[in-house]
């Protein structure tokens, strides 16, 4: 059977390029960037509020457990346990893994009320610091933080190309080629772009002074490597049907689970993994906008940022704009085939726009109408 094949030793990894992942911190660590789990858990008996951000969906049928989607904002109630935390989201309490959060950078604290100096660094007390000391320190934060979630989903995309794709490949039984592109698409592309993208960031990242790292050419020198993120994004709805599919199937379930103990993988399964590139380009230019937030003019970065954030914005735009035309395609081939007798050219040789759907209702007389067919407005020509 294919998980008990899967139990051997895997590979070395090959050429990393100078770039080591052995250094790589604990994910259930470096989720809480500068925060030791005794001090966070000390501020939050002090009464202060700390909030997480969901990474990964967490599903759930316990009752004293909290369910959430990612992105979700968890107010952390209880921390003194390394592995499961208590929260509140959406007025609903319960027990949750602190391996499916991050503990939120700067907590929104207000510039001038910051009065513990051992949470999210140290910053020191608003009675004694001024107000540039402190943004810097708030800039720090974010820096810290970008370069800690970076570092680990740099991880995440190693352990999926070399956990599952490489131990997917070995077992043609199993998988066609077909398949494993449905599933994984140009993820092994994803990861080779973020090894160089990494580097790029270690180069600009001073680690003494975070505050004075210039970290916004990275993206723009990059910027157009972003771009393969659209192929990846149009194709994970045929990703998760397709691992929806298999995982019905007993096999296919132990297959994948092996591969995550082998790897040494977080209890996350390949469905979670594989959401993480979706969040991941989302989630730049909230980063980038937080850091902007923290970046005064007069500082070398703040241009970079600043053009670094409308940049990523504008893949987003893009990979949106994209993945719309790719479903307005699909809807107009799907709509072609229920017609009979179709004559002429195919209507996606004239059209690939959907500008419009809907029914079509012909008024008889005041007060009756009686539903003809279904409009559909193309982009070039309309027709019905």
């Amino acid at each position: 059977a294919g998980a008990a094949e899967c139990s051997g030793t895997l590979e070395e990894a090959g050429n990393e390029e100078d770039l080591s992942f052995d250094e790589l911190p604990d994910p259930n660590l470096s989720l809480q960037p500068g925060v030791e789990l005794s001090t966070l858990d000390e501020w939050i008996r002090s009464g202060h509020a700390v909030y997480a951000e969901a990474l990964w969906d967490h599903v759930t049928m316990e009752e004293e457990e909290l369910a959430f989607k990612a992105g979700d904002v968890i107010r952390v109630l209880e921390a003194s346990d390394r592995d499961w935390w208590w929260g509140v989201v959406a007025d609903q309490e319960g027990w949750f893994p602190s391996s499916f959060v991050r503990v939120r950078v700067n907590q929104d604290l207000q510039i001038d009320s910051v009065t513990n100096k051992h949470v999210l660094g140290n910053v020191l007390s608003s009675d004694t610091c001024h107000r540039s000391e402190l943004k810097d320190q708030m800039r720090a934060n974010v820096v810290k933080e970008i370069m800690s979630t970076e570092r680990i989903y740099m991880k995440h995309l190693k352990d999926i190309c070399e956990g599952y794709i490489r131990q997917c490949r070995k077992h043609t039984a199993m998988f066609t080629p077909q398949q494993l592109n449905t599933i994984f698409s140009n993820i092994e592309d994803i990861y080779k772009f973020h090894r160089k993208f990494l580097k790029d960031l270690e180069k600009k990242y001073n680690k003494s002074e975070p505050h004075l790292s210039e970290i916004g050419s990275c993206f723009l020198l990059q910027g157009e490597g972003f771009s393969i993120y659209s192929e990846y994004c149009n194709n994970h709805p045929r990703a998760t049907a397709e691992l929806h599919r298999l995982m019905k199937l007993g096999r296919y379930r132990h297959f994948f689970e092996a591969c995550r103990l082998l790897q040494q993988m977080i209890d996350i399964s390949l469905a979670g993994f594989l959401l993480t590139p979706v969040q991941k380009i989302c989630k730049y230019p909230l980063q980038l906008g937080e850091l902007l937030k923290y970046t005064p003019e007069e500082h070398r970065d703040f241009k970079s940022v600043s053009d670094a954030l409308d940049a990523m914005k504008k893949v987003a735009r893009l990979i949106n704009e994209r993945k719309r035309r790719l479903e307005s395609i699909d809807t107009i081939a799907h709509w072609q085939v229920t017609i009979l007798h179709w004559e002429g050219e195919d209507v996606l040789g004239r059209s690939s726009e959907l500008i419009h759907s809907g029914e079509l209702n012909c008024v008889l007389r005041p007060g009756k109408t009686q539903q003809c067919c279904q409009l559909r407005v193309l982009e070039g020509f309309r027709t019905h």
